[in-house]
């Protein structure tokens, strides 16, 4: 087992608690996008410094798949169709969850196209700004260019809309979005349904990926 920080994650018990609710299996669905943005099956053109990809979304259907769910919802928005079992398969998910990242990025630039996603680190307890700034920019970057992100989390964060995301034990989710010029991310979270999408700012985010990684 991996001891790099970029450690393993699964969805736990106590976050499914603090998410509202237990995964009873796969939901798919035309990704809802929040409120003020219109739900679309393709990138919107850049407007605002604002732009959206489409996601056909679908929960991951464990408390375990989070990792494989994340990059399945990531491909999804690239109108890519890929078995969720197939890649935990090809991730080396088990009961304990996805290892890394850094087991995450290889299957996407498998269907992507070579080093099309890299994984990133960010150490520490709390994001600093320069680690910030990249994170901001890695978004803008890859949606730019028609690709979702996909981040490992890990403790407590709260959205736009002031409703806070908890999970403990770990998690991962896909960033398939942005508006003021990256400033706010839109995220897609497999965890639930009832909340699949949701915005939040990217200093927040940043902190929630911190002691874990991205890849983009």
């Amino acid at each position: 087992m991996r001891t790099d920080i970029l450690r393993k994650t699964a969805l736990t018990a106590a976050g499914l608690a603090f998410t509202g609710g237990a995964i009873a299996g796969p939901v798919t669905t035309a990704f809802a996008a929040p409120a003020e943005a219109k739900p679309t099956t393709v990138a919107q053109d850049r407007k605002g410094g604002e732009r959206e990809l489409g996601v056909r979304y679908e929960a991951q259907p464990n408390f375990y798949y989070c990792g494989p769910a994340a990059a399945r919802n990531a491909l999804s928005v690239q109108g890519k169709n890929i078995d969720v079992d197939d890649m935990a398969q090809r991730m080396g998910t088990t009961e304990a969850g996805t290892n890394s990242i850094n087991d995450i990025t290889p299957v996407l630039n498998k269907e992507t196209g070579k080093d099309a996603y890299q994984s990133v680190e960010i150490a520490g307890a709390k994001a600093d700004d320069k680690q910030t700034d990249k994170l901001r920019a890695d978004i803008v970057t890859a949606i730019d260019e028609g690709h979702a992100i996909v981040a490992n989390i890990a403790g407590t964060a709260t959205d736009t809309d002031g409703t806070t995301h908890s999970f403990e034990g770990g998690h991962y989710i896909s960033v398939v979005g942005y508006r003021d010029n990256g400033n706010t991310v839109t995220i897609a979270d497999s965890a639930n349904p009832n909340q699949a999408s949701y915005r939040m700012s990217v200093d927040n985010l940043a902190d929630w990926i911190a002691t874990r990684g991205y890849t983009a």
